[in-house]
């Protein structure tokens, strides 16, 4: 099946291809269409976010459209920055290097002991025909009080993984993969493809 990724983020394309391959989807870039589209995230959920970019992008293409609304959530701030995490701080200057700090900065008065995190991730698939599937996963951790690894993306340097006893910049990207939020979102998803007749048994 043929599925347009609502998204310009390459490490997002990498990383979703690297598990849907499996699943015999072949994932492409709404760019590689032609289609470049800002869809305004009004959402105040995930789920909300997700299905908002994978409609947009269906209904310009034609094709089924796959989007994902991903982030990190802490206990000790509230669930912030939460659906914000890639505009945190509302600061265009920012890159992922300024967001890390800026989340640190926030966090300097939390105790250790009390800095658990969740990564979160929404992946919609939305069809020409309005058949919509949704699938949520989370991977449970603690923030650090400093960055550590060079792999990953986001917020990965300072989320510390307490199975692996490692951020998830330190591991392999198959590793990673195995347990990560985006990994169990779309494990459920291909499952529900399946249910739905759109995937291979």
């Amino acid at each position: 099946m043929k599925v347009v990724l609502a998204s310009k983020n390459p490490h997002k394309l990498v990383e979703i291809s690297q598990i849907t391959q499996k699943f015999h989807m072949e994932l492409v870039l709404e760019s590689d269409l032609g289609v470049d589209i800002d869809v305004e995230e009004t959402g105040t959920t995930f789920e909300e976010n997700s299905f908002l970019k994978a409609n947009a992008v269906m209904k310009a293409t034609g094709l089924p459209a796959l989007a994902d609304d991903s982030g990190i959530a802490v206990d000790a701030l509230n669930g912030e920055p939460g659906i914000y995490s890639a505009r945190y701080g509302f600061d265009d200057t920012l890159d992922d290097a300024g967001r890390v700090r800026l989340l640190l900065k926030n966090m300097e008065a939390v105790p250790d002991g009390q800095r658990q995190a969740q990564f979160v991730c929404v992946i919609t698939l939305v069809t020409p025909e309005g058949k919509v599937i949704q699938a949520r996963g989370e991977v449970h951790g603690e923030v650090l009080r400093k960055t550590e690894g060079e792999g990953g993306f986001g917020y990965d340097p300072v989320f510390y993984y307490p199975p692996f006893g490692k951020t998830l910049a330190q591991v392999t990207p198959e590793e990673k993969n195995r347990v990560s939020h985006r990994g169990q979102a779309l494990k459920i998803l291909y499952e529900k493809l399946k249910e739905a007749g759109y995937a291979e048994q």
